[in-house]
């Protein structure tokens, strides 16, 4: 993208680091993207590769229930939830790769945090502060990459974006059961040598870009309305069980996320420089796009820590079995996740959403009818693995695409956007399924059903699958901004 088309969309690039596509670009934008696939795969990995250390962690912090631990994950979550779409916005507005690259020191220092935390308190204070950093990341990653290729190569290169992203996910459990078998503190610790070579990437190859001088900063009351509309959330749902559903507890701060959540549309709907702007949801491909990345989340999500669960609690795997019972589904995953860029470029991108999709629901299907409760991996687990690996592959490098249907000066944001559907996602179907959890006995088999069937009815087979239906692009349409 040459500065004149910058210039077109409200954005300039900024001196340093040049502009890749220019002269001696044509190497230099394949560097841009090893070294933002790189970050955006330790941010990703991170969500995930906790699920499986949360039993070994409990030999750590005496006394801690699941319960206790899930906030491991939860803090992570909704932090990075919460601040995504701030983050992209001021990282529009000051500096994507500026925001990237504190981002990446912020998260590897974290990361060393977490890896010496002599407590569960301290371990999850350096989860938020990781969480902080990996919201500076990811969508300031998919900011960059997207000038730095040609219209023509969007498609193909944001499939290559998310379906690192996507291996990422899906490979947080068996390279966790390999580290942890030196110790679970190795998941954090091993972020500090990439962070390292991240950085020296980023300083090396990335250029700057920000909005010209002068745009105003997003408005402050919808950016606070919308920190308070998530955290509140997803803060009532983790909580519910132990605090009680019908507890004032609980139904304040549900109400309370609920009014926040209202002030959010409202400022939306009506204020010029919203943060989340309405323009953004005129383009179908993208709004249903985000949809469809909030449904499948809740269901992947699920999936993910659920069959830790299972295997370790009703089939006694150990975690190192465990990571390599679940190999398999990263391994297809990263081959479907780097061919779907291709075949959203020839087909469209409603073919490999709707497949991946189904292919996730055919795997939780499979897990239902045909899991026993004795180990039978090759023929009671392994075959919905490797649906589910084909789903995940599939799924979201078309999704995340639809950010490209946005202007140039709105990627930053349009990518926080889906980011922020999918950890939403994640982080009510962790709270869930711990929702589950905590009112019936962990080692039956009903839960591992009771689970899948959470992940069946609520997104993949119905509403997900829709969803992706629609990221079909109406003829003769503007884009949208």
């Amino acid at each position: 993208m040459t500065t004149a088309e910058f210039a077109e969309t409200g954005e300039r690039p900024a001196a340093t680091g040049g502009t890749p596509g220019t002269a001696g670009g044509t190497s230099r934008k394949w560097w841009v993207l090893a070294v933002l696939a790189s970050v955006a795969f330790m941010a990703q990995l991170d969500l995930f590769i906790v699920n499986i250390a949360l039993p070994s962690m409990t030999a750590s912090f005496r006394g801690a229930g699941l319960s206790d631990l899930s906030w491991v994950l939860n803090a992570y979550a909704i932090v990075f939830a919460a601040l995504l779409v701030p983050a992209g916005r001021l990282a529009d507005h000051f500096g994507r790769r500026r925001f990237l690259l504190t981002g990446v020191v912020v998260f590897t220092l974290a990361s060393a945090l977490c890896a010496v935390s002599p407590s569960l308190t301290v371990l999850v204070a350096g989860r938020v502060v990781q969480a902080a950093g990996a919201a500076l990341i990811v969508p300031a990653s998919l900011g960059l990459l997207l000038p730095a290729f040609p219209q023509r190569q969007h498609t193909l290169v944001v499939g290559i974006w998310a379906g690192v992203a996507a291996v990422a996910a899906s490979s947080g459990p068996p390279v966790g059961g390999l580290l942890i078998e030196l110790s679970w503190r190795w998941i954090f610790l091993i972020n500090v040598p990439i962070g390292i070579a991240a950085l020296a990437g980023g300083l090396r190859f990335l250029p700057e870009i920000r909005a010209e001088r002068g745009a105003r900063l997003p408005d402050p009351l919808s950016a606070v309305a919308l920190l308070a509309a998530v955290t509140l959330l997803v803060l009532g749902t983790i909580q519910g069980p132990s605090w009680g559903w019908g507890s004032a507890a609980t139904v304040g701060t549900l109400a309370a996320g609920v009014l926040a959540t209202a002030v959010t549309v409202s400022r939306t709907l009506r204020h010029p420089h919203a943060l989340i702007e309405a323009s953004l949801f005129r383009s179908r491909e993208f709004a249903s796009a985000a949809i469809a990345l909030f449904l499948f989340f809740v269901a992947f999500s699920v999936f993910l820590l659920i069959t830790v669960l299972f295997l370790e609690d009703q089939w006694g795997y150990s975690a190192l079995r465990t990571g390599l019972a679940i190999a398999p589904g990263p391994m297809t995953a990263a081959v479907f996740a780097f061919s779907s860029g291709r075949i959203a470029a020839r087909f469209g991108r409603v073919l490999p959403a709707l497949t991946g999709t189904l292919a996730t629901a055919a795997a939780a299907v499979f897990w239902l009818v045909a899991t026993p409760a004795h180990p039978s991996y090759l023929t009671g687990f392994l075959p919905g693995m490797i649906l589910g690996g084909i789903g995940a592959g599939l799924t979201q490098a078309p999704l995340f695409a639809a950010a490209s249907t946005l202007r140039a000066d709105r990627a930053t944001t349009g990518s926080a956007v889906l980011t922020m559907a999918r950890q939403i996602g994640s982080a009510i179907g962790v709270a869930v399924l711990v929702a589950l959890l905590a009112t019936s006995d962990p080692h039956t088999l009903a839960l591992f059903h009771r689970g899948w069937d959470l992940q069946v009815g609520a997104a993949l087979a119905a509403a997900a699958a829709i969803a992706a239906m629609r990221l079909a692009r109406p003829a003769a349409r503007p884009r949208a901004g």
